[in-house]
């Protein structure tokens, strides 16, 4: 039996490696920088999100409670109404019957009515407070989705990163990174939106 040529493969094994580190090594970390900014960039944009979903919660929150006092203060209102209409049916019963009512009643009755003008205003200045709390809310949920929209194409800019890095096709990279850039301007215009 001949004797078979003698290749070391150690060595051979060696030269491929070496080869796909000179080829591939400068593309994989570019691949790699980018992953970790993206990454980055990505845990920012998640901590935004949250940031703005909790400051939004708390001033529908503090909206409830300023719809529950203005409602409150309609019921006060109605009540001084009750007793007004309480006060000039005693009045008027008075009347039916060819007396006169005392004046205690049409006092009670002015009274209650200067106080249902107080107690309107102050019932209106809650609803006031609760909108401008509401519109408030609304904005910052506006800001919260484009902030969860950033940190979407940012994982997938992150998924399509590693599959280039596994794959080493160029293209792949490419695509992740202009998802990437779509994730920075849907943050950039969260940030805009502002608090």
């Amino acid at each position: 039996m001949p004797e078979a040529p003698e290749i070391e493969t150690e060595k051979l094994h060696e030269a491929i490696e070496e080869q796909l580190e000179k080829q591939g090594g400068g593309f994989i970390r570019k691949i790699a920088l980018t992953t970790a900014l993206l990454a980055a960039l990505a845990a920012l944009a998640s901590l935004e999100a949250g940031a703005t979903v909790n400051e939004a919660l708390v001033l529908e929150s503090e909206a409830s409670r300023l719809q529950a006092e203005a409602s409150d203060q309609w019921a006060y209102y109605q009540a001084k109404g009750v007793k007004a209409s309480i006060a000039e049916s005693a009045a008027a019963t008075f009347a039916a019957a060819g007396k006169e009512a005392p004046p205690a009643y049409e006092e009670r009755r002015r009274r209650y009515a200067e106080e249902q003008d107080a107690i309107q205003e102050k019932a209106k200045e809650k609803e006031r407070e609760r909108d401008a709390k509401e519109r408030a809310a609304g904005q910052l949920l506006h800001v919260h989705h484009r902030y969860a929209a950033a940190v979407a194409f940012f994982q997938v800019s992150i998924a399509l990163g590693a599959v280039a890095a596994l794959t080493r096709i160029r293209l792949v990279w490419l695509a992740s990174m202009a998802i990437g850039v779509a994730g920075i301007a849907s943050a950039a215009l969260a940030l805009a939106g502002g608090r």
